[in-house]
């Protein structure tokens, strides 16, 4: 990062820290009010707007997101978004731009305890914790998870790369969860997304952030599940997001 770009970036991450740790912090003991008093809706609506302020605080390190999406989605049927994943900070868009769909993620059990507002959002609103090292609790989970979707008309989110890319280079996608997925959720629609430049927020580590970063989030024509056989869909998935990562 140039000297002058570095000076600017130190202030201004701090800033951004500070901002967005605040925000976990008011909108936890919120979120479990709006679920004891509200239930689901009440909760999923706080949600919705801890998950705008995220997007809109990463204005403060100049970031832009950029939805683009060319797509009609029909939110009384269950969708699967199948995406490619470079950072933590791509969650929060994810969630605000497909929240009519009601999102929910499958996200390591790590995530679930010690994290303001995000355990709790995940311990308790329909997203599944899953345990790495535990293959057999991994996939019970999921598959509760697509039964989970495919009742409630929800949206599972899935990286299928596992982990976050640190160049934005895209990794070798797994089988494995949407497999399971796409078994008990059959009248999903499955819409790929493609995630770029999320990776260079950090860049050059996790502080000082980069500034000035333009990311966007595309949506690409959306798959009836129950139109293919496991094999296209996931060729087709694969070959989707990839087609428009840039390197």
């Amino acid at each position: 990062m140039p000297i002058r770009k570095r000076l600017l970036a130190y202030p201004l991450s701090v800033l951004f820290y500070f901002v967005y740790a605040l925000l976990l912090c008011i909108f936890h003991p919120i979120q479990w009010l709006a679920l004891k008093l509200g239930g689901y809706q009440a909760h999923k609506k706080v949600v919705d707007v801890l998950n705008a302020c995220l997007v809109y605080s990463l204005r403060i390190l100049g970031t832009r997101v950029t939805f683009i999406n060319k797509h009609q989605f029909n939110p009384k049927e269950p969708h699967i978004i199948v995406s490619n994943h470079q950072s933590t900070h791509e969650i929060p868009p994810l969630g605000w731009f497909f929240r009519e769909l009601h999102p929910k993620f499958i996200a390591k059990k790590e995530l679930g305890k010690g994290i303001p507002s995000v355990s709790f959002n995940l311990k308790y609103g329909g997203s599944a914790l899953i345990d790495r090292k535990d293959a057999r609790q991994s996939l019970s989970a999921i598959g509760f998870f697509a039964k989970y979707i495919e009742e409630n008309r929800r949206a599972g989110i899935i990286f299928p790369e596992g982990t976050r890319s640190r160049d934005g280079k895209p990794k070798r996608f797994s089988e494995n969860g949407l497999k399971i997925l796409t078994k008990f959720s059959r009248s999903s629609v499955i819409i790929p997304v493609t995630i770029n430049n999320s990776w260079k927020l950090w860049e050059y580590g996790q502080f000082p952030m980069n500034i000035g970063i333009e990311m966007t989030i595309e949506t690409h024509e959306p798959i009836r599940v129950a139109d293919h056989s496991f094999e296209e869909l996931f060729q087709k998935i694969e070959t989707n997001v990839k087609s428009k990562i840039h390197q």
